[in-house]
């Protein structure tokens, strides 16, 4: 059976949808090709979604942000986008089968110090986690 291929789209590409991607390589095994980028990157992936994502065991160092428009053109069984930024930039990706979205807080905008903003970031790296899971479930 063919890998199915998925793409996360959000706005910088540094947080979510990084981490969305992380953890569906992670998960998913060998039934998904996945990838993620942004309609506005940040041009880095945010040290704090690195650092929550290897407390979960996922290692994410190596990704890299990526503008959405690199994948123009590409066929994608499913793009999901992880904010409500990206969804009103791109309602309609050409290519995609099936679009889903799965709103997210942005976790780059929380404040107060690194221990609080840590905080917030494994909630939401938390919440993706259980998204990506229920996404297998449904689709493996």
């Amino acid at each position: 059976m063919p890998k199915r291929r998925v793409l996360f789209l959000c706005t910088g590409n540094s947080c979510r949808s990084q981490m969305a991607e992380g953890f569906l390589r992670a998960l998913g095994g060998d039934h998904f090709e996945v990838a993620s980028a942004g309609a506005k990157p940040s041009g880095r992936l945010h040290p704090f979604a690195v650092k929550v994502m290897q407390e979960a065991d996922v290692d994410i160092s190596g990704h890299a942000a990526k503008h959405l428009d690199q994948f123009t053109g590409q066929a994608f069984d499913f793009v999901i986008t992880v904010c409500d930024n990206a969804r009103q930039a791109c309602p309609v990706f050409p290519g995609a089968q099936d679009q889903l979205h799965w709103s997210f807080d942005d976790p780059a905008g929380a404040t107060g110090n690194d221990e609080q903003q840590l905080r917030v970031f494994r909630r939401v790296r938390d919440e993706i986690r259980h998204r990506v899971r229920r996404f297998l479930e449904a689709h493996t």
